[in-house]
């Protein structure tokens, strides 16, 4: 409430998103790469078989959006993240000083964002492999909840400390297992938040829709990205002062309860 201002990063890295997939789009519909995708092999009369219409530069230009599309969302979450410190350590922060900061640790950034771009790769490659698999399916899962466990503090990590990726997933790990230990689930999610704001911007589009069609879409629009933005915001913030708790700090206006109690020994993991 503090700084509304810090609902337009996660609004930002959305638009570039968006304007990301324009220029995809509109490079693959002159190239063909859309078709070849929609269509990946082609009977061939003259010699009877199937043929792979996927070429190189397909999957090159696929490849090369999918990476930086995860630049752009963790950029704008990183300028989020340096923003929302500022503020919890007692300065004023805006969206100037957001990016800015976030554009120091550009490098380190860029890099991150290829690693964990190549991981989500590999795990929706096992996911899709372990479809109908209860075994392969948990096992993922376990793969995912760990990637995610350990590396909760890397954004932060990069724009406090200036270490390089590796660095700071080597550090996540450490300040988190030191914090709350190994064996723990989440006593916090923003999951039901995010359903809460879905509904009521279903609700707003659909009586302005009714009222006026023409507008009920843009409204729904802007509501929309109102909404995700502030809960995200809220995502971020909240991340920056788990971070600042587990460095041993005193983070302000949060209760350290609040972020001692953020994680607890997970029942399952302590009855196995």
């Amino acid at each position: 409430m503090k700084d509304k201002e810090l609902i337009f990063f996660p609004i930002m890295g959305g638009i570039g998103v968006l304007i990301l997939l324009g220029v995809f789009f509109a490079i693959a519909s002159a190239t063909g790469t859309i078709d070849h995708f929609e269509e990946p092999t082609k009977f061939n009369a003259a010699t009877g078989l199937e043929e792979n219409q996927v070429v190189p530069l397909d999957l090159i230009l696929a490849g090369a959006t999918f990476f930086a599309a995860y630049f752009i969302v963790i950029f704008f979450n990183a300028a989020l993240v340096s923003a929302a410190q500022e503020r919890l350590r007692g300065g004023d922060p805006n969206i100037s000083s957001g990016l800015s900061h976030a554009s120091k640790h550009i490098h380190t950034i860029f890099l991150w964002s290829v690693i964990a771009a190549v991981v989500a790769l590999i795990l929706m490659y096992l996911r899709s492999r372990s479809r109908g698999n209860m075994m392969g399916s948990i096992g993922t899962s376990l793969l995912s909840s760990g990637w995610a466990m350990i590396t909760f503090f890397v954004i932060p990590i990069l724009v406090t400390e200036g270490v390089g990726p590796i660095t700071a997933m080597k550090r996540s790990t450490g300040l988190f297992t030191a914090t709350w230990g190994r064996q723990l689930t989440s006593n916090f999610g923003f999951g039901i938040i995010y359903i809460g704001v879905m509904l009521v911007v279903g609700l707003i589009t659909a009586i302005f829709s009714a009222i006026t069609p023409i507008i009920g879409i843009p409204i729904g629009v802007v509501v929309f990205a109102i909404g995700i933005g502030g809960v995200q915001a809220m995502e971020g913030i909240f991340k920056a002062a788990l971070y600042d708790y587990a460095r041993g700090e005193k983070p302000l206006i949060f209760q350290e309860s609040d972020l001692r109690m953020a994680y607890a020994p997970n029942p399952a993991a302590a009855g196995a």
